[in-house]
């Protein structure tokens, strides 16, 4: 209970963080001020906006690394507290699969009548007529 509360928490600070770092402006944006782009009619005052938000970002990134820090506490609990792992849970035995040693053979019936068909493939030395096919050169 206590942990979804914390990770809810940390989702909304996540999300709080980032869309206070992109509403800050940059670095460049104060070069813009000064030919009167209008900051000095800003909500915040005449300063901009830039001290506020970077309080209330570096408030949420505190914040949001404390729930950090906790959510791995209460994760580190939870596992060394005897839940064990998820094979130690299981009820039901399991099952032994039998593998054979060796794959069965078939009885295949042989083609034609077998290797005694298959023609002997000449050697290069003693090759008469191949056909349309030259003679291979000898080595000498």
């Amino acid at each position: 209970m206590l942990q979804t509360i914390a990770l809810v928490i940390h989702v909304f600070l996540a999300i709080g963080v980032i869309g206070l770092v992109l509403i800050q402006h940059g670095k460049g944006a104060e070069a813009g001020a000064a030919f009167g782009s209008g900051a000095s009619a800003t909500v915040f005052g005449s300063k901009g906006s830039g001290s506020f938000l970077t309080r209330m970002t570096t408030m949420f990134a505190l914040a949001f690394f404390c729930t950090s820090m906790l959510l791995f506490f209460l994760a580190s609990q939870r596992t060394s507290s005897g839940l064990g792992s998820v094979i130690d849970n299981v009820d039901a035995p399991a099952q032994q699969i039998d593998v054979p040693d060796a794959v069965p053979t078939t009885d295949t019936p042989a083609i034609d009548g077998g290797a005694a068909d298959v023609p002997a493939v000449p050697a290069a030395d003693n090759a008469t007529d191949t056909g349309d096919v030259p003679a291979a050169p000898k080595a000498e």
